[in-house]
C-alpha cells in the first residue's frame, strides 16, 4: 500500500508539471510565430522603404544632371527657357521647310542655328549659354520638323 501511495503521489506530482510544460513549449511556440511574422512584415516594409529611396535618388540624379535631356549648365529659368522655346520654333520652321524642299537633314547649316541670338536680351544673363540652350532647342526642333511633327 505504501509503494502504491508513493506512486499514487509521484503521478500526483508529475501530471501539473507535464501539463504546464506542454502548455509553455506551446506558448513559447506561438510567441516564435508570432515574432517571425512581425520579423518578415519588418523587413518587407524595410525593403519597401529602400526601394522608394532608391527610386527618390535615381529621380534626384536624373533631375541634377540633365532636366528633360537638357543640360544642366546653369542659368536661370527664363534664360533656359526663352532659349529653348526660341530654338524650338525656329528648328521646327527650318526643318520642315528643308524637307519641303527635298533638302537633307542638317542643321548645323541654318544662320540662325549658327548665331543662336533671336530673343536674346542682356537681362536674361550669358550669352554663351543662351546660345548653348538654343542650339539644343533649335536640335530638337529641327529634328521634330524634319520628321512631319
Amino acid at each position: 500500500m505504501k509503494g502504491a501511495s508513493v506512486l499514487a503521489l509521484g503521478m500526483f506530482l508529475l501530471l501539473p508539471a507535464t501539463t504546464v510544460n506542454a502548455q509553455t513549449w506551446g506558448n513559447n511556440r506561438r510567441e516564435r510565430r508570432q515574432e517571425r511574422r512581425e520579423d518578415r512584415r519588418e523587413r518587407r516594409q524595410d525593403r519597401r522603404e529602400d526601394r522608394q529611396e532608391r527610386r527618390e535618388e535615381r529621380r534626384e540624379a536624373r533631375r541634377g544632371s540633365t532636366w528633360g535631356n537638357y543640360g544642366n549648365w546653369g542659368g536661370s529659368y527664363q534664360l533656359r527657357q526663352t532659349a529653348l522655346n526660341a530654338g524650338y520654333n525656329n528648328g521646327i520652321q527650318e526643318g520642315r521647310r528643308d524637307r519641303q524642299r527635298g533638302e537633307r537633314f542638317n542643321y548645323v547649316d541654318e544662320s540662325d542655328y549658327r548665331n543662336a541670338t533671336e530673343d536674346y536680351s542682356s537681362r536674361l544673363g550669358s550669352r554663351s549659354l543662351y546660345q548653348r540652350f538654343f542650339r539644343q532647342g533649335f536640335e530638337n526642333g529641327y529634328r521634330d520638323g524634319w520628321n512631319g511633327y
